[in-house]
């Protein structure tokens, strides 16, 4: 029988808790301990990073079946981030000690949590790349996509939580106007559905893969 990660942790017994934060509250800030690790069960958060200089990025987004906050498990002792919910999540929080010790005595779990931060340290990697050789449209549209899990198991979610677009112009590193610009384009050629709510197409991959039909390369951002 395959595991069943949802089944699962239902039944993982003490150090566990769930909890709910409603839109724009913070789970968790740069600075703080790393004490737990947590389960998103329903919503959106994003990770951000401010710099000495005030400065804030947006680095990553995590949503339904993801974990997040594991960098206590390689004695991480604070946050490197700040995690703030752009959706109302449900999360399931445990404690460090408690994911450690699941860890240890639940070899099915811990192949399932190894293969998923090996995946999730691929997707960063896959995201360094992006940043460094992509236009922006390209990195519009690859971000549109994974928010809508696309390559993930299961048929993918093409609705989309609601997500301004100055945050998609931080996380991809260009400006609102160019991403309303790209949102338009992608509309009028039916990759995408944007009225109020947001929904993705799988052939929104074009834009990625190639030059689709209608794509004209744009120059970049100076």
């Amino acid at each position: 029988m395959a595991f069943n990660l949802k089944v699962f942790l239902t039944a993982v017994d003490g150090g566990k808790t769930v909890v709910k934060y409603r839109k724009g509250e913070t789970v968790f800030a740069q600075g703080d301990p790393c004490d737990s690790v947590f389960y998103i069960q329903s919503g959106t958060c994003k990770v951000s990073v401010v710099s000495e200089q005030g400065k804030e990025a947006i680095v990553a987004l995590h949503g339904k079946g993801d974990f997040f906050g594991e960098g206590g498990l390689n004695g991480q002792p604070r946050r490197l981030a700040t995690v703030t919910a752009l959706s109302d999540l449900k999360l399931m929080r445990f404690e460090k000690a408690a994911i450690q010790r699941v860890l240890h005595q639940e070899p099915e779990f811990s192949e399932f949590f190894i293969s998923y931060l090996l995946t999730h340290n691929a997707r960063v990697e896959a995201d360094l790349v992006d940043q460094l050789f992509n236009s922006s449209e390209k990195r519009l549209a690859r971000l549109l996509l994974l928010m809508a899990n696309f390559g993930k198991e299961g048929k993918p979610e093409q609705v989309i939580a609601k997500i301004s677009q100055e945050t998609l112009a931080e996380m991809i590193g260009t400006t609102r106007s160019r991403v309303s610009a790209f949102m338009n384009k992608f509309r009028k050629l039916g990759f995408i559905e944007y009225n109020g709510d947001l929904k993705v197409h799988n052939s929104l991959l074009n834009v990625v893969l190639h030059d689709a039909p209608g794509l004209r390369r744009e120059p970049e951002d100076a």
